[in-house]
């Protein structure tokens, strides 16, 4: 009976050591990894936010409660990401749900474009005479 236990003991420490290698081995679960989507927004809720990417899909997004949002690298809201302010935006999304925002990082238009409800002026800089 001794020699029954002692190789069921043996057999059984063999499967859990076999497993264990197995597990170890087994490379990290894509699906499990944290994924973006990149593209321009075209609405914004009280906590949601759908963004189009560069294909034309849409991907209508829930915002977790504690998401990052920055607003050209500074922390914001969700209600300042005006989409018609917005040049760009990066959402990383739980990598759980894959529906559900973590972290938007948004870009506005290039600041050093003339504003268009502000009309260029042709006066001549002070330091410089007008020419005939």
């Amino acid at each position: 009976m001794r020699k029954h236990v002692l190789s069921l003991v043996a057999a059984l420490a063999v499967v859990v050591f076999v497993t264990a290698a197995f597990a170890a081995d087994k490379p990290a679960d894509k699906d499990k990894a944290a994924s973006t989507v990149v593209g321009t927004i075209t609405k914004v809720g009280d906590n949601t936010i759908t963004v189009t990417d560069k294909d034309g899909k849409d991907h209508a997004l829930t915002v977790s409660k504690t998401a990052t949002i920055q607003c050209d690298g500074k922390d914001c809201k969700l209600a300042d990401l005006d989409p018609k302010k917005v040049a760009s935006v990066t959402v990383t999304l739980n990598a759980d749900t894959k529906t559900q925002a973590d972290k938007i990082d948004a870009k506005t238009a290039a600041k050093d474009k003339p504003a268009a409800d502000k009309p260029a002026t042709d006066k001549p800089a002070k330091d410089k005479p007008p020419t005939a």
